[in-house]
């Protein structure tokens, strides 16, 4: 299977996670927004547990071929977030996740919702995933809209990293693409 470098989408260019990424990644973990979001990491993260964490999501590009992208603004080449598709467990079983996160100045505009579209086509239509999951804090109403409008169906609440969590699942065959 050849990876998928690169892909754009109405408003956004992704490209395939590299360690040249490091400092936007930095960036977006400096955001307590953000962060409040992302609390498997239990709020702020430092400059070594970014780098890490992108070093492992490197590691998944390797072991599998595919993984989270980086995604900028088209038109002003701004770092507006990232998102991907990760190979995760849950509740034991294991999973692949669509995983998203914008900076919060990107927050409300439709990118996330845009992001998320453009991944689950790659999943579906390139990868051949058969079902994709999502899952966001219970408290994470935003991310809850995205995943809906996105066509996940609701499955139940988790307990996942010790915390609750709305699981969501889509089937390819439930995958409509809005293009």
């Amino acid at each position: 299977m050849q990876s998928i470098e690169t892909f754009q989408t109405r408003r956004l260019i992704a490209e395939r996670l590299s360690a040249k990424h490091l400092s936007d990644f930095c960036r977006m973990h400096e955001d307590p927004k953000v962060m409040a979001t992302l609390t498997t990491h239990g709020g702020i993260i430092s400059n070594e547990e970014t780098r890490q964490m992108l070093q492992n999501n490197l590691g998944h590009w390797e072991r599998y071929g595919f993984g989270l992208w980086v995604f900028r603004d088209k038109h002003k080449d701004q770092f507006v977030g990232r998102s991907g598709l990760r190979n995760t467990y849950v509740s034991g079983n294991k999973e692949v996740e669509l995983a998203y996160a914008l900076m919060s100045e990107f927050w409300g505009k439709g990118l996330a919702t845009e992001m998320g579209e453009a991944v689950l086509k790659l999943g579906f239509e390139q990868l051949g995933l058969k079902n994709v999951v999502c899952f966001t804090l219970t408290t994470n109403l935003a991310s809850q809209r995205v995943i809906e409008k996105l066509g996940f169906q609701y499955e139940r609440e988790i307990i996942h990293v010790g915390l609750p969590y709305v699981f969501y699942r889509m089937k390819a065959s439930q995958f409509t693409p809005k293009d």
